[in-house]
C-alpha cells in the first residue's frame, strides 16, 4: 500500500533541510558570522604567561578559540586563555615569532647569525601540531638572508621578515605558498629599523610589525606593503588580530637578566596613533 504524505509530515520537511544546510555549512569550514568572531575575540584578554624561561619572548598567536602560544625562544609554550601552562616543549634557538593556520603553528626560525649580510643566516619555517606541539615538518626558507624572525599569513600564502644589517634603509617582506615555494621579496620604505622587524600579523585590512628601537617602533602597510603609518609603539614582542578593532600585544620582563617571563595585554586601533593599549604603554 503506498503511504501518503500528510499536511504534518510536509511541516517537517523545511526543519529538515535548516539541518542539512547547517551541516553543509559547518562541514564546508565557511567564514564565521561577526557576530561568531566577536564573540571569540571576546575570550582573549590581558593575562600572564605562567612561569619563568630562559631566554625572552618572540612573539605570540592564538589558535582563534580557546589558547595562546608563546615562543621564548628556546622554548615553544601553550596556554590557556587565563595563561596556565597546557604544554611545553624546548626547541632549538632562535624560535622567533610565529602564526596559526588550518590546526598547525608555523614559527619563524633562525639557525646561524641576524642583522649580516647574505649568507650567514640560515633561515627556517618549523610547523609544529597546534594540540600537542608535536614537530610536524620543517621548510627552509634561504630567501631570508638576514636571518628569519617573524611570520605571518593572509589569503593562504605566508609572509615572513627578520634581521637587517645596519645601514639599509627599507625592510623586506618574503612572500610564500602554502607549501613555501617562494614567490617574491616585497620592500617597505620604512627608512632603518633596529634589527629590522621582529612580529608580523595581519589584521584589519592592514599589516603590522613591530620593531626594536630607541623608542620601539611600530609599522602599518596596507595589503601591498605601501607604509601608512610608522608609530611609536611597543609591538616587538608579538601582536596578533582579535577581530573589530582589538589586538593582543606581547610584553616581557626579566629577573636580572636570567628569567625572562611575558603577558599579552588587550590594545585597540586608533586613527592617530595606531594602536593604544590597555596598559598605556606605547
Amino acid at each position: 500500500m503506498r503511504r501518503l504524505c500528510t499536511p504534518a509530515s510536509f511541516a517537517v520537511w523545511p526543519m529538515m533541510i535548516l539541518v542539512l544546510a547547517g551541516f553543509i555549512n559547518i562541514s564546508s569550514g565557511l567564514a564565521a558570522s561577526p557576530q561568531t568572531d566577536a564573540a571569540a575575540a571576546s575570550i582573549f584578554h590581558a593575562v600572564d604567561c605562567e612561569g619563568t624561561y630562559d631566554a625572552h619572548l618572540q612573539g605570540i598567536c592564538t589558535n582563534e578559540l580557546d589558547a595562546i602560544y608563546w615562543p621564548f625562544t628556546k622554548t615553544l609554550v601553550k596556554t590557556n586563555t587565563d595563561g596556565k601552562v597546557l604544554k611545553q616543549i624546548p626547541v632549538a634557538g632562535h624560535h622567533g615569532d610565529l602564526c596559526f593556520h588550518d590546526g598547525k603553528l608555523y614559527v619563524a626560525v633562525n639557525l646561524a647569525q641576524f642583522n649580516e649580510p647574505a649568507g650567514k643566516a640560515d633561515s627556517w619555517v618549523y610547523v609544529y601540531d597546534a594540540g600537542d606541539l608535536s614537530l610536524l615538518k620543517k621548510y627552509e626558507v634561504p630567501q631570508v638572508v638576514h636571518g628569519a624572525g617573524g611570520i605571518g599569513i593572509r589569503n593562504g600564502h605566508f609572509f615572513l621578515v627578520g634581521g637587517l644589517p645596519v645601514g639599509v634603509n627599507e625592510n623586506y617582506v618574503y612572500e610564500y605558498d602554502e607549501q613555501f615555494r617562494f614567490i617574491k621579496r616585497h620592500t617597505i620604505d620604512s627608512g632603518y629599523t633596529l634589527m629590522g622587524i621582529q612580529t608580523a600579523t595581519f589584521a584589519e585590512g592592514s599589516w603590522w610589525f613591530g620593531c626594536y628601537g630607541q623608542p620601539k617602533v611600530m609599522l602599518r602597510t596596507d595589503e601591498s606593503f605601501k607604509l601608512l603609518g610608522k608609530y611609536t609603539f611597543d609591538c616587538s614582542l608579538g601582536i596578533v588580530g582579535l577581530g573589530g578593532g582589538r589586538f593582543l600585544v606581547a610584553r616581557g620582563s626579566s629577573q636580572q637578566g636570567k628569567t625572562h617571563s611575558g603577558s599579552v595585554v588587550a590594545a585597540q586601533a586608533d586613527p592617530e596613533n595606531g594602536l593604544v593599549a590597555q596598559d598605556g604603554i606605547k
